[in-house]
């Protein structure tokens, strides 16, 4: 038997993929189905390649929620406090009931709605349903630089930074998307929740009897409905459940070690699946993966960082232990405007004459660990899945050791001319753009940051398919542009953003591709629903984001009376400042304040290879399961997520994806993809109800004076932590830091 799985495994991964479950491998290999558990809970080993998918009313439907679903998040986008359409929500309304209408005498109802045009209408409603990136630029350029372009211009530059990851996710499918290893989580909870809403067959594996999984989604997601009214409106200090805070909440250590807002989380426990999932559902991330972030946690936000904080490292003791903003040398935030001249370009004697500018602790280390992410991932890529990808390269869809690629492979597949096609229009829009508007990108720099984005595609691709953490390249693009461009925060806007953004759509991209492999969509009709939605839903947020700016006085201030401030336009404003024109050399530099989170580049290369050179002495211990990138990307969400983010997701991952797997494995893959969806689905559904009904009424004025004046929405807010208070008051001379810069 153990060289049968040996055999197996050699098989079926060039590499040594720690999803892999020696215990349950050769069941899916008898089976006909996938080696991996997770994979054969939420997926049918099965097809039906006569169900329709691509019907009229798919493509009516699907073009009706991508004008609605992305139109509505870019309105309240802008608004704080904001909501958001998530994907699960747009699952759900997807799911229609629908007439028996006739066209023309053509039927637009053929027949029952099927899984796959569920599938392909809720793709069209996601694909591009939250805000695109550029559409902040537009915003800056109009409320910070006073550049207000055409339609045309800004039509031109969502479209290009958004569909050039399409055609990079599209070349490089073979690696992300066809292989059995690369299993997207994620996906499969929306694998499970399409099989519960359609209840066609069992779609899963294990013995487990006891309640439908119907049956079982729809009880968690009403009771997710209804619990999130406390946490969310009713009882907010559930959400920041920092009670050794409410004990002493003028003990500025206390409050610093135990607090959630800008404290180190010590307080371990929340009741808001909001907090928990904000770093992604704890239920869709393999436990391996769970306990390398978790590492990653502890080792630098509950180690590190309290020695710098308290050894007054980078005058730390001066400012909060964690907050999102930049401070000057007084402790107060960073007023970037005495910095620059009337046309936005830097004062350097206006600059010398004000601060540097200082980072919390932990917002400083957040950049050292994005520095080690950027080269550990392409060391641990190298190391270890260097056979993997040798090996994909080579083989076609019909010779993965998979059932769904075999399945898959009986459909006509994209043509390679058909993503080059879109990748040559979208580079010669992109080239326009920066060419006849006054980008102050040159050419060379545009190139640079779609070849950063097509090289880390594959790396960071595999890690989140294999682990569930989105690693990004926003700060290492923000990095290279302001040493290479510095003085130009136009450009450093649009290298950043073609730079990261086409990374990030190439593998949303791809996890749409997979999501599609999984249910049996033909990959021609994913295509076109995919091209055809982000066209519309780009359209559509300019078009909103036009009318808002027109239609909706001192939009943008923080005085506008309906909330309608912008807080996503301001961090991404002050973020072309500091990086665009004061520039990273007066931060990171030889001299500077934080020049030592530069070694974290050393510290990133190497980290991988000493793991990699274990794995060599002691192929089978534990080092398998260490994953560098993982461990200093993990923690990437700091700022502006906090530790309620992170100590919670770690103890419910570790309870379901470790204690329940291991001891209820027949409960564990019935139900556990199916809780995380009615879980998530059931959060959105209460957002969507509180914000509509309690909290946009009347601009906020529901229950002023009673349900949100008591103490259980109030007492979390008078603590030092929430107060975010430093641990020293400033010395007698109003200043400290440096006395050069």
């Amino acid at each position: 038997m153990e060289k049968t799985t040996e055999a197996a495994l050699e098989d079926l991964v060039a590499f040594d993929d720690p999803n892999i479950d020696r215990n349950h491998l050769l069941e899916g290999v008898l089976e006909d189905d996938s080696p991996y558990p997770e994979v054969r809970s939420a997926v049918a080993n099965t097809d039906d390649p006569d169900m329709p998918v691509s019907t009229i009313r798919a493509y009516i439907m699907g073009v009706f929620w991508a004008i609605l679903i992305p139109g509505l998040n870019q309105f309240f986008f802008f608004r704080y406090p904001t909501v958001l359409i998530s994907p699960f929500v747009s699952q759900l309304l997807a799911f229609p009931v629908i007439p028996n209408w006739t066209i023309f005498g053509f039927p637009l109802n053929p027949g029952p709605f099927s899984i796959k045009e569920h599938v392909l209408v809720t793709v069209m409603a996601s694909v591009g349903g939250y805000s695109a990136y550029a559409t902040d630029i537009v915003a800056v350029q109009r409320v910070y630089y006073g550049q207000t372009y055409n339609f045309i211009y800004q039509w031109m530059l969502v479209m290009s930074t958004q569909m050039i990851g399409f055609s990079i996710g599209g070349i490089l499918r073979r690696f992300l998307v066809n292989p059995p290893s690369m299993i997207w989580p994620m996906d499969l909870v929306s694998c499970a929740l399409f099989n519960t809403l359609h209840v066609q067959t069992y779609a899963g594996i294990g013995t487990h009897g006891g309640m439908s999984r119907e049956h079982f989604f729809l009880y968690a997601w009403i009771a997710s409905i209804v619990w999130y009214f406390f946490p969310g409106y009713i009882f907010s200090a559930l959400s920041y459940f920092s009670w050794v805070c409410w004990i002493a909440p003028n003990n500025i250590i206390v409050n610093q070690l135990f607090g959630y807002v800008s404290g180190l989380g010590m307080s371990l426990i929340t009741f808001d699946w909001a907090q928990i999932t904000y770093i992604g559902s704890p239920l869709a991330t393999p436990w391996w993966a769970n306990a390398n972030v978790t590492v990653g946690f502890v080792f630098f936000f509950w180690l590190v960082v309290p020695c710098i904080y308290y050894t007054n490292t980078w005058y730390s003791k001066y400012l909060p232990m964690s907050t999102r903003i930049s401070y000057d040398n007084t402790g107060a935030p960073y007023n970037v405007t005495r910095i620059i001249n009337s046309d936005t370009s830097f004062n350097i004697t206006a600059y010398e004459e004000y601060s540097p500018l200082f980072l919390s602790t932990t917002f400083a280390l957040s950049y050292g660990l994005s520095f080690a992410t950027i080269t550990s991932t392409l060391t641990h890529t190298l190391l270890f899945f260097r056979k993997q990808i040798w090996r994909q390269s080579r083989l076609s869809m019909s010779d993965q050791p998979d059932i769904h690629a075999r399945l898959m492979s009986r459909y006509k597949q994209v043509p390679e001319w058909w993503y080059m096609l879109i990748f040559v229009s979208m580079f010669t829009i992109g080239i326009i753009t920066i060419e006849i508007w006054n980008a102050e990108l040159p050419v060379w720099a545009f190139c640079l940051a779609l070849v950063l984005a097509f090289v880390y595609a594959v790396p960071l691709g595999m890690i989140v398919a294999i682990t569930n953490q989105q690693i990004g390249l926003n700060v290492i693009t923000e990095l290279i542009i302001g040493y290479a461009l510095p003085g130009r925060p136009i450009a450093m806007m649009m290298f950043k953003t073609w730079g990261y953004i086409s990374m990030y759509q190439a593998l949303s991209f791809a996890s749409d591709l997979k999501l599609g492999h999984y249910m049996k969509i033909p990959p021609r009709a994913m295509f076109l629903a995919q091209v055809i939605a982000t066209m519309i839903s780009g359209t559509v947020q300019l078009g909103v984001q036009a009318w808002m700016f027109t239609n909706i006085p001192d939009m943008c201030s923080p005085s506008q009376k309906d909330g309608f401030i912008c807080p996503s336009t301001e961090v991404f404003g002050t973020a072309s400042i500091i990086w665009g024109v004061i520039g990273p050399q007066r931060q990171f530099s030889r001299g500077q304040v934080y020049y030592a989170l530069l070694y974290f580049f050393l510290l990133g290369a190497l980290c991988p290879l000493i793991a990699w050179l274990i794995s060599l002495k002691w192929p089978n211990s534990w080092i398998r399961y260490v994953n560098f990138p993982v461990i200093f990307s993990g923690t990437g969400y700091i700022p502006p997520a906090s530790a309620v983010n992170y100590v919670p997701w770690a103890i419910v991952g570790f309870i379901f994806n470790f204690l329940i797997r291991r001891r209820y494995f027949s409960w564990w893959t019935k139900y556990n993809y199916i809780l995380s969806a009615a879980l998530d689905s059931g959060l959105g559904v209460s957002i969507v109800l509180i914000f509509f009904i309690l909290q946009y009424p009347a601009n906020g004025t529901i229950g002023l004076n009673t349900i949100q004046k008591w103490w259980g929405n109030t007492v979390y807010l008078n603590t030092a932590d929430a107060q975010a208070l430093p641990l020293l008051p400033l010395p007698a001379s109003g200043t400290f830091g440096p006395s050069h810069w």
